[in-house]
């Protein structure tokens, strides 16, 4: 049974920066494709970043390039979110996702989620 589970969310002050972190079991961590999503209160939940098997590749959603940056360390099996610049906007329940597959194909679903961690940004 594969098991995401975040950590790190909270309150941030616009312009602060804030880690999220995604620990991941239940099958071999390095093997896949990893993402993370969000959903803000009333919208629908929104790609924000994946990153393939060996941290190699990475995409972003144009509302976050340049802030946020993915990255993996599978000896630990866990994805992280390096938010910076955060804006009121990012403020949203954040989820990290596995694929099926090393690489990420752009509109793939996910076959994995993690619970969630909420994220608020103070103007």
């Amino acid at each position: 049974q594969v098991q995401l589970v975040e950590a790190g969310g909270g309150l941030v002050q616009a312009g602060g920066s804030l880690r999220l972190s995604c620990a991941g079991s239940g099958r071999t961590f390095s093997d896949y494709a990893m993402g993370w999503f969000r959903q803000a209160p009333g919208k629908e939940r929104e790609f924000v970043a994946a990153i393939n098997w060996n941290g190699g590749r990475t995409n972003y959603a144009d509302s976050v390039k340049g802030r946020f940056t993915a990255s993996r360390d599978n000896a630990k099996s866990t994805v992280y979110l390096q938010m910076n610049s955060v804006i009121p906007e990012d403020t949203a329940i954040y989820y990290c996702a596995g694929y099926l597959t090393s690489y990420y194909s752009p509109g793939a679903d996910p076959a994995y989620w993690g619970q969630g961690t909420q994220v608020t940004v103070s103007s």
